[in-house]
């Protein structure tokens, strides 16, 4: 049986811990919130830009964009993986490698090749383990997703889907629910999938005219694919993020409350000692007495 001294030691240890997990915890709330309103910003924009796109993909323009072309035989494929840059957030990262996994096995199956771009320090890591090909990245993104920065490992995949070096291109990240449950998501960028492009009948009504194109449909169409898909990926990084914040919350608490719980357990071991301890020394001197008389 360990001593009191170790005992107390060990409890002052989980003590500490617990005020760095209760720390964290607040600070994750405070930014939870801010990650949240963020993303709920960027949501409208993007139903706004999906309608707009959806009703070009329906009027059949003189012009057919490629994005929205699916080419025949899919023999490479370009993903976009999101997650955070620092741990502590739960199976948040984890769910999120293990659906890419899943999907990496699947294609591979078929002899697809892949060309990687990782945004988060933690699915860069993931991806070099695995070998992958990463051609971009970008890592310590911070609190509030810049744009400008996200535009460069995107637009690397982009220009190699023009090329023709690849056929499709994925982004997986972790979408918000609520502050409990963030789930995995694997979704299609390029070519445009139907699930993008699909409009209700509301929305059909609101869009039922057709557009006049300056300087001429192939300029705008093209700019505006360019400008849905940085919508979509900007939205994927603001969810992440509300995801991290929400993940970091919940596990910090948990933390704590396994922390407490552990010092409870601590000190009503510290107690039995200490009173065996004493019951010991009490014998020994009523010992010593009746021994003496």
């Amino acid at each position: 049986m360990p001593s009191t001294k170790e005992i107390r030691v060990k409890i002052k240890s989980v003590q500490n811990t617990r005020k760095i997990t209760k720390a964290m915890e607040m600070v994750a709330a405070s930014k939870m919130r801010k990650a949240q309103e963020r993303m709920r910003q960027i949501r409208p924009y993007g139903d706004k830009i999906r309608n707009i796109v959806a009703h070009l993909a329906q009027a059949n323009p003189e012009y057919k964009p490629p994005f929205l072309v699916r080419r025949e035989h899919v023999k490479a494929v370009g993903i976009i993986l999101v997650t955070t840059d620092k741990g502590l957030c739960g199976g948040l990262n984890t769910n999120v490698q293990r659906a890419l996994l899943g999907r990496f096995r699947e294609l591979a199956a078929k002899g697809v090749k892949f060309h990687a771009a990782a945004i988060g320090n933690k699915g860069l890591g993931f991806l070099q383990r695995l070998n992958v090909a990463v051609v971009s990245q970008y890592v310590h993104l911070g609190d509030r997703p810049q744009l400008e920065k996200l535009i460069g490992p995107f637009k690397v995949l982009i220009d190699m889907y023009a090329d023709g070096r690849i056929d499709e291109m994925h982004i997986v990240y972790s979408r918000f629910i609520n502050t409990m449950k963030q789930e995995p998501v694997i979704e299609q960028l390029l070519p445009l999938s139907a699930a993008h492009l699909e409009q209700s009948e509301e929305e059909r009504r609101a869009y039922a005219w057709d557009y006049l194109y300056e300087p001429d449909a192939q300029s705008v169409i093209d700019a505006l694919l360019v400008r849905f898909a940085e919508a979509l990926i900007y939205q994927a990084v603001a969810e992440n993020m509300a995801s991290e914040q929400s993940a970091r919350m919940v596990a910090m608490k948990a933390a704590s409350d396994n922390a407490k719980k552990l010092i409870d357990e601590l000190q009503l071991v510290y107690n039995k000692t200490r009173q065996a301890g004493i019951t010991k020394e009490i014998s020994e001197i009523v010992g010593g007495a009746a021994a003496l008389a």
